[in-house]
């Protein structure tokens, strides 16, 4: 595999004793902004890629196909199942360590986000809860919250603290209806540090509304810790 399909130096090595993860100095700058984007792994059709699989998520959770409409998209889906086996890489390989021009950094495991401010005031994000994220009754759902909360949060503790954690305690409080396809404010941020434990608190905003705040707490990883 060339170095341009695994990111060359970019990659986490065993000298960075971070447990596998991206040097965090490298995450810093890059949730801060870079100037172009970096389109090495992935390329330039990666963003529409990924959300053409989103509007797919979108659908899957409100369809209620016909027995022929089922069918045939389930050999369509094989089809592109098999298709998709050819460009399958281990995790440090995936683009999703440098994409930051593509929302949540193309992890379809968590609701879309943007990053707009990083420091050590914390994070202010905008983060959108799609179809796919329904809980009932045109809200989102509350484990989705949860994953969103702990995403933004754990990049605020790994900014503030310097180096990779990982997360021990989530505790969220729901305070109203968080919508659907509606962007929404997230802010992360530390309140203290304790030898390896990193104390923080979040919340979630519709406008002036607060939908949910969310206090965490996050171990600081010895070299070499997973």
């Amino acid at each position: 595999m060339s170095a341009e399909q695994t990111g060359g130096d970019r990659l986490p090595t065993e000298d960075h004793h971070e447990g596998g993860f991206r040097p965090i100095s490298e995450l810093a700058d890059e949730v801060r902004g870079v100037p172009e984007a970096d389109i090495a792994r992935g390329g330039p059709h990666y963003r529409q890629f990924i959300s053409q699989v989103r509007g797919l998520m979108d659908r899957v959770r409100l369809a209620n196909p016909s027995d022929e409409l089922a069918l045939e998209t389930i050999a369509t889906l094989k089809e592109l199942n098999d298709k998709l086996d050819a460009a399958v890489v281990d995790e440090w390989s995936t683009p999703l360590w440098t994409r930051y021009d593509v929302p949540a950094r193309g992890n379809i495991t968590v609701p879309p986000y943007a990053v707009h401010h990083v420091g050590p005031d914390g994070i202010d994000a905008t983060i959108t809860f799609r179809d796919y994220h329904l809980g009932g009754n045109s809200a989102a759902h509350g484990g989705q919250i949860a994953v969103g909360f702990d995403e933004l949060i754990g990049m605020a503790a790994a900014v503030h603290a310097g180096a990779v954690t990982r997360t021990a305690s989530l505790t969220v409080d729901y305070r109203s209806i968080t919508p659907l396809n509606t962007r929404l404010r997230l802010r992360a941020w530390a309140e203290r540090r304790e030898g390896r434990k990193v104390f923080l608190r979040a919340t979630l905003h519709d406008g002036d509304r607060l939908c949910a705040e969310a206090n965490g707490l996050f171990i600081v990883l010895n070299p070499g810790q997973q």
